[in-house]
């Protein structure tokens, strides 16, 4: 495995169409987790990716390695274990009704995982990336000491280690989140986040932005990416910029700053078809354009248009290719129908 990614991987269970779960008589049922979500994405560039777990040793827990395995992710360091997978349940919103996301995923058999269950040196042989995200650590104490473990055991076989904030207040409290990513971010060199996370996590707030309302001030990020820097060393900082005209349409793009300069991506107007996953696939785009050595427009560009793609798929996965990417991100945001 080039790219490691730790985390869990859940039953997703959504309403079809635009039924609330009030009234939803049946579910289409996926699969999703955020770093799972990623190592997807890497594997449709070609990108040789693992992703790391617990999983139940039982019928469901067989079916949702499968389908990693369906998209060339290397399941050969998941542990098998524990009584269940985790659950999550997605409404998807429209206009002025935002989407929800119910959790049921207590006692997960990752939630549940001990330090026992994962043999870093093993994991990391040949690797060059580590990814993690704020999820992780928040599903128990366990897991927050075992993200630490691997962290640090990543760092000293010289892997680049990324992170998205992700902060998920279903799960954890700021106090707590900030207590733990503050020792987990000593160790990262790509930080990954939002306007929102940085805020909660870190109290670290943009000037002049209204999230709500649309209006994203540059400057303001500026500031954000140069704190979160100069407090943990972070080589790299990529803040996405999400501005919501409702739940079917935002404005979507991305800023990255490396120590000296901020570079902004372009804007795109999305209609949206579903925006779980719109993240990760905005992670692995950037780790992609790092691998690959591209430089940091590039990069920016890359992920904001791989996630700008993912965001018209159903489901969690990024289904799209480079070309398609490139497409994008060099201009081609007509939408008119390839022959």
């Amino acid at each position: 495995m080039k790219v490691v990614c730790f985390g869990e991987l859940m039953l997703r269970l959504a309403p079809e169409n635009y039924y609330r779960i009030s009234q939803a008589e049946k579910y289409l049922a996926t699969f999703g987790g955020a770093e799972a979500n990623v190592a997807v994405s890497l594997c449709n560039y070609g990108i040789d990716a693992g992703f790391v777990s617990k999983i139940p040793d039982n019928d469901i827990g067989r079916h949702c390695l499968n389908t990693l395995r369906y998209y060339g992710v290397d399941t050969t360091k998941v542990t098998r274990g524990g009584e269940r997978l985790g659950i999550y349940f997605v409404e998807k919103g429209a206009s002025q009704r935002p989407s929800k996301v119910i959790y049921d995923r207590a006692w997960s058999a990752i939630s549940l995982a001990q330090p026992e269950d994962f043999d870093w040196d093993a994991i990391f042989e040949g690797a060059e990336w580590f990814h993690f995200t704020g999820i992780t650590p928040a599903l128990s104490d366990s897991m927050a000491a075992i993200t630490e473990t691997a962290c640090r055991k990543a760092k000293e076989k010289g892997l680049t280690i990324s992170c998205d904030l992700n902060y998920r207040k279903k799960l954890w409290t700021r106090e707590k989140a900030g207590q733990v990513m503050d020792k987990l971010c000593k160790y990262v060199d790509v930080c990954i986040a939002n306007e929102e996370d940085a805020a909660d996590v870190f109290g670290i707030h943009a000037a002049g932005t209204d999230i709500n309302s649309g209006k994203l001030d540059h400057e303001g990020y500026k500031d954000v990416a140069k704190q979160l820097a100069d407090r943990f060393g972070f080589k790299y900082v990529a803040i996405t910029l999400r501005g919501s005209i409702s739940a079917n349409d935002n404005d979507w793009a991305a800023m990255l700053y490396d120590g000296k300069e901020c570079y902004f991506s372009r804007s795109y107007r999305i209609h949206i078809v579903d925006r779980v996953g719109g993240g990760d696939s905005f992670g692995a785009g950037l780790i992609y354009g790092l691998l690959n050595g591209f430089d940091a427009q590039q990069t920016i560009e890359y992920a904001v248009a791989a996630s700008c793609l993912k965001q018209t798929i159903e489901g969690d996965f990024n289904q799209v290719t480079v070309s398609e990417v490139m497409a994008l991100a060099g201009g081609n945001a007509s939408g008119r129908v390839q022959r």
